[in-house]
This record gives C-alpha cells, structure tokens and sequence, in this order.
C-alpha cells in the first residue's frame, strides 16, 4: 500500500511539471493543503491549492521539479526535489513531505 503512495506523490510531480492544476489536486483529499513545514498554510483546500497552483503556472510558465530521492514510511512520502522556474531562472531544492490519508494526499509541506 505504502508504495501505491509513492507512485501518488510521483503523479503529483507529472502534473506540476505538465502544469496541470486540476490533475494535480486529483490526488488530494477536498480539505487537503500546502505549507510550509511544521509552519503556516500557503494554500488551504483543494480549491485554494488549485487557485495557487494555477497562478504560480501562470508566473513561471516553464517551472519544474525534478525528483532527487524519495523515502516512504505508513502514511508519509518525502521526495527531494530540485525545482527550477526557468532554464535560466531561479533553481532551489526542497524536500516536500507528503501525508497521505487512504489513497489521497491530505497536505505536503515543504522544507527549503
């Protein structure tokens, strides 16, 4: 079960590189959100992390998140990833921590 989580987390990574908001939060539980880890929410809800994705795309069309590593534990994945929000733009890592309920991801919360 644990590595059907992982194989989620990996889809949310194809989604946000295809810049597809709506498939991105089809992995994600309806009061599922983002933030910062152990810190506040940046985007609450699935409709509020749709919203947010959708005016990130639009601010850096050619955003990417390659993944690094991954570790997965019960109801936890982590990935390290390495984003970039242009060739030439702006490259950071992060390691984005994934909790997952049942199938669905219920919050990700990223360490930079």
């Amino acid at each position: 079960m644990s590595r059907d989580r992982l194989a989620v987390a990996e889809a949310m990574i194809e989604a946000y590189n295809a810049q597809d908001a709506d498939a991105y939060v089809a992995f994600m539980t309806d009061d599922a959100c983002e933030a910062a880890y152990r810190g506040a929410v940046v985007r609450e809800g699935k409709e509020g992390t749709r919203a947010g994705l959708k005016a990130m795309f639009a601010q850096f069309p050619q955003n990417r998140a390659e993944i690094v590593g991954s570790w997965l534990l019960g109801e936890t994945v982590v990935l390290h990833e390495k984003v970039s929000r242009a060739p030439d733009g702006d490259k950071f890592e992060v390691m984005s921590v994934y909790s997952f309920e049942g199938g669905k991801c219920s919050r990700v919360e990223f360490i930079r």
